[in-house]
């Protein structure tokens, strides 16, 4: 098992009886911490319309991360491109990396990041989606390249600066475009974990070398709740089942409190349903988490793991940061 480095996704949770002023002041909690754990960047990602997730205007939220915290890389996990101009893309992130130079993340997606109607309301066109993704993909590497000094339209700030892209997928499609364009790739196996192993053999086997990278690049978003004993943690991960099974109903409310017993919340159909999307959540001890990551690894040889942990209470979040990054340290103190 090869050595991989560890990151964070952070959706900027709303909990029930919080305000999104404590979200993000606990964000930026989370952040500041998981700096100090060594943990290699923290990401945010777009999403709209839902009273549990505050994270919309991305952009902003980096710049408020990124001004609390000294060295971890902050970024996007992702923006979701056809939302938005390629453009306006471009002088967001060109300023933040112009107020934070080598600290700034641009991961993109293709997902709306919200429902039919709302992505209507973005003015997202579905029909032209696969066409104009991998096109503003290109448009953001010329607006960010010396070159386009040139240019009639330039992105300023923006121009010249070293602003990475990485490719972010919930299915095979993105797989091939970031393997075609010889760009790092991020899977969201926290949620949609039914294809990532084949759009990990996708984009291995086809990537093509590119002045970006080198090699392929490989990362795996999962979720993970951990604490000191196997009881408080499956106590804890009550509250992104909740989460999950509120996404079933079509119930966007805040994030609630862990219960003693699910199955007092839960069908079993519906509980069958969220276990299949969350097949890959670690849930445990320092010891289970160590073993789960080290069977993923085996299983999956990712060049990085970014945690996405759901858990109510703040204080106990931060700890099973620690307790993750703990179960890390020792699998490679092992090799």
């Amino acid at each position: 098992m090869k050595n991989f480095e560890i990151s964070v996704l952070d959706l900027a949770p709303v909990k029930q009886g919080k305000s999104i002023h404590d979200t993000f002041q606990d964000s930026l909690s989370l952040a500041r911490h998981t700096e100090n754990l060594n943990y290699t960047r923290f990401w945010l990602a777009e999403h709209h319309n839902m009273e549990s997730i505050a994270s919309s205007a991305t952009s902003v939220l980096i710049g408020f991360i990124a001004n609390g915290t000294k060295k971890i890389r902050v970024g996007s996990g992702g923006i979701m491109l056809p939302n938005h101009s390629s453009l306006i893309i471009a002088e967001q992130f060109g300023t933040l990396e112009s107020l934070f130079p080598g600290r700034i993340d641009l991961g993109v997606g293709r997902a709306p990041g919200t429902d039919g109607l709302t992505a209507q309301a973005l003015g997202r066109n579905p029909a032209i989606i696969n066409e104009q993704f991998p096109r503003q993909i290109l448009e953001l590497q010329r607006y960010f390249s010396k070159e386009n000094a040139d240019a009639m339209v330039r992105a300023i700030p923006g121009e010249g600066l070293d602003v990475p892209i990485y490719i972010l997928g919930s299915s095979t499609d993105s797989a091939w475009l970031a393997a075609e364009l010889g760009l790092p790739y991020a899977f969201a196996g926290h949620f949609a974990p039914e294809q990532m192993e084949m759009a990990f053999k996708i984009y291995r086997e086809h990537f093509q070398p590119s002045q970006y990278l080198d090699q392929p690049y490989v990362m795996a978003c999962v979720n993970g709740v951990a604490a000191e004993t196997t009881e408080e943690a499956h106590k804890l991960s009550t509250t992104l089942f909740q989460a999950f099974i509120n996404i079933v109903r079509n119930d966007r409310k805040p994030f609630a409190p862990p219960v003693d017993d699910m199955d007092d919340v839960w069908s079993p159909m519906e509980k069958s349903m969220v276990l299949q999307k969350l097949r890959y959540t670690f849930i445990g001890d320092q010891t289970e988490i160590q073993e789960k990551i080290k069977d993923f690894q085996n299983k999956f040889n990712v060049d990085e793991l970014i945690i996405n942990s759901h858990i109510y209470d703040h204080q106990k979040r931060l700890r099973s940061y620690e307790i993750i990054r703990e179960a890390v340290n020792s699998l490679s103190q092992a090799q």
